[in-house]
Order: C-alpha cells, then sequence, then structure tokens
C-alpha cells in the first residue's frame, strides 16, 4: 500500500479526547470514528449497518457513548439557570428525573437537545449534544450575577442498549435495576461506588445508560458488562443510523442546527408559554408560536437502490417547486426503501405528499412524507 492510497488515521490528542473504555472499544476491533464534543465516539467493528441494526433490534450492544458530555450546574441558582436555558417548563421537575429538553438562544434558536438530569434541588447534569453548550451556560451565569458553579465533570457514560439490556444490567448492578422507569435513574453500587444509572438512550429498543463518575472504574465496569452479556449474545456498537431515523431520533448539527427553532423540530409539547415562566427566547419563540412554524421535520420514505451516504442535505421537490431538503438517509431493510429525516416547508409535511428527492448521486427518486416514528 503506498502513502496515496493508504487510509487517513486519526489522531487523537486532548483536543480529541479518548475515553476511559478506548482499550477495550480497541481490543475489539472498531474500525471507524466520529468526534462529537471533542471525543471520539466509536461508529463501526467491521459488521455493516444493516447487521448492526438486526442485531441491536434482537440482542443487546455495549456503546462507549462517553461523548455525551456533561454541563453540571450546581449551587443556590442551578434551577434557576437550567429554566433560563430551556422552554421545557423545570418548576416541577424532580429529584430522578431524566428531561429531554431543547436549549434556545435569545433568537429561539436551537444551541442543543440535551437530557436534563436533577441530581438535587441545586444539581443538575445535562449531558449534551455535539456543541459547547458549557460556554453559553458560563455566560448565561456571568450575565445574570448567579450563584451557580459551572463544569464538565469527569462523568463518561456508557450505554447498554437492545431488547435484552435488562437481563445483562442486572447480572451486574442486581434485579432493582428492572424497576427503573422510563426517562427516570437511581444511583446503583458498582464496586463499592453509586453509579447513576438511567433508563434512557439513543435507540427505541430500550436500554440504560450509565455514568460513570471515575474514570479509573472504565475497564471494570466495561468488563463486567462485557462478561455479563455472553449469555445473550453482546456485541460492540454505537448508535445505528438506521435504527435512529425509523425512530425519529434527531441528531443536533443534522437534522437541527441554529438555523431551526423547537417548534419546527416537532418539540412543541417541550415549550411552556406560561405566563408565570422565563426563559431566553421566550419572546421570540412566542412570536414563532402564535403564526406556527413555516416548516417542520419529518420523515421521507423513497424508492430506488440503496441511498448513497447523505453527507450533505438533498433537496426535495414537488412540481418543480423547493419542498425543502433531508439531511440523514439510510437503507432500511425492514421497510425494504429509503428511509430519511428531513425539513419540510408547511405546503408541503402532510403524511402522504410526494416528493422528488434530488439525491447526491445526481438521481432523482420518488419519495413520499411520514410522520415520526417511522412504522
Amino acid at each position: 500500500m503506498t502513502d496515496s492510497t493508504r487510509p487517513a488515521k486519526l489522531s487523537v490528542s486532548r483536543r480529541q479526547r479518548s475515553t476511559p473504555y478506548t482499550p477495550r472499544v480497541e481490543a475489539l476491533g472498531v474500525t471507524d470514528y466520529s468526534i462529537v464534543n471533542h471525543t471520539i465516539l466509536p461508529k463501526g467493528f467491521g459488521r455493516s449497518v444493516e447487521e448492526d441494526y438486526w442485531h441491536l433490534r434482537e440482542h443487546v450492544q455495549l456503546w462507549d457513548v462517553s461523548c455525551q458530555r456533561q454541563v453540571e450546574l450546581k449551587g443556590c441558582d442551578a434551577a434557576r439557570l437550567v429554566q433560563l436555558m430551556t422552554p421545557r417548563d423545570m418548576r416541577q421537575a424532580k429529584v430522578g428525573q431524566c428531561f429531554y429538553a431543547p436549549i434556545i438562544d435569545q433568537h429561539a434558536a436551537m444551541l442543543n437537545d440535551p437530557i436534563i438530569q436533577k441530581l438535587a434541588d441545586d444539581w443538575f447534569w445535562l449531558s449534551i449534544a455535539d456543541s459547547d453548550l458549557l460556554l453559553w451556560a458560563k455566560g448565561l451565569a456571568v450575565g445574570y450575577n448567579l450563584d451557580v458553579h459551572i463544569d464538565e465533570p469527569d462523568v463518561s457514560p456508557l450505554a447498554v442498549q437492545g431488547p435484552k439490556s435488562d437481563d445483562v444490567m442486572a447480572c451486574v448492578f442486581g434485579e432493582a435495576v428492572r424497576e427503573i422507569g422510563f426517562f427516570k435513574f437511581v444511583h446503583l453500587d458498582f464496586n463499592g461506588h453509586p453509579l447513576l444509572v438511567a433508563r434512557t438512550g439513543y435507540s427505541k429498543q430500550g436500554g440504560f445508560e450509565i455514568y460513570l463518575d471515575d474514570s479509573s472504574l472504565g475497564l471494570d465496569l466495561w468488563d463486567a458488562i462485557w462478561e455479563a452479556g455472553q449469555a445473550f449474545n453482546i456485541a460492540p456498537g454505537s448508535p445505528n443510523l438506521i435504527e435512529r431515523v425509523e425512530g425519529g431520533l434527531l441528531s443536533y448539527g443534522n437534522e437541527m442546527t441554529r438555523e431551526n427553532n423547537p417548534l419546527e423540530c416537532g418539540m412543541a409539547q417541550y415549550c411552556c408559554f406560561d405566563p408565570n415562566i422565563d426563559y431566553i427566547g421566550k419572546l421570540a419563540l412566542g412570536e414563532i408560536n402564535q403564526h406556527g412554524p413555516d416548516r417542520m421535520i419529518r420523515g421521507v420514505l423513497f424508492d430506488g437502490d440503496r441511498t448513497p451516504a447523505c453527507a450533505n442535505t438533498w433537496q426535495l421537490s414537488v412540481d418543480g417547486l423547493y419542498a425543502g431538503a433531508i439531511s440523514t438517509a439510510a437503507w432500511s431493510p425492514r421497510k425494504k426503501a429509503n428511509v430519511s429525516l428531513g425539513m419540510l416547508e408547511k405546503d408541503y409535511w402532510t403524511d402522504g405528499q410526494v416528493v422528488t428527492v434530488h439525491c447526491g448521486d445526481g438521481t432523482e427518486r420518488s419519495g413520499v412524507v411520514c410522520t415520526l416514528p417511522i412504522q
């Protein structure tokens, strides 16, 4: 192999961080990485996306998702800062609950869509998507003169996902793990150390995320889960593209950016307009809510051979007129069609609307708009 044909390698430094689980991931033959929040995210282990899709739906997988970094808010003004950052009503939040929440700026533009976990009345973790939310939180705290400590703690989530995840987790943490409610968390003992264990995860197949807050325990935690999983056909994995598109799971930076607002992203249920609640961007979001969004995220099923990789947005049209764009696409072996997520203009987002997909390879394919998740 010559220098010109040798595959590019990812150079990892303190700016592109490895994780407490990286030695085990590499030993299992990781073939692809991505970078999220300046942290490596394993993306492949030599199997096809379709093979991983079926395995995730039928068995159990172990994912290194340390890239889901935490923004920690701690102090007497922590709850106020959380509410300033999101249009979701956090006033009745209870310790032990997890909340999916849009984070917006003064123009109601999306900055992130973390899972917010309430650890105490004055202590929150925001498990973030790929953007530097820490700096936004720090800026707000200074601007509002809030008494709150803001930091990125030593927390590296590990996900156990798939229909057999309860069985695997019970082997490691005991039967109590089965009683954790959806979007709830508890602290369970591992090697004498309490770990936050939540029934959450970036798939629709069920599972858990373990928030390791001591990197020195990383390899022991991985090994314990891996050993317990041998009886359940466990495999290393990562968020599956096909499964997340079918499930309507959005990716910040792909389906939504600062060009979008929560109402366009289908998050109306997480936006509160009660006059007794205050947050950054409320006025702007309220104006959008009065007339309704001009576009909305929808699913699009389209025909033809397996879609090429959708590295950039692909235009959608109806009778030659612009109808929107898709941002993520994949071949679904279950649907025997290509599935995708896209932002559709108001006149064209109705379920059943026929559209033309202008694919990145120059082909045009017939598609149909559908609601999410894709059944």
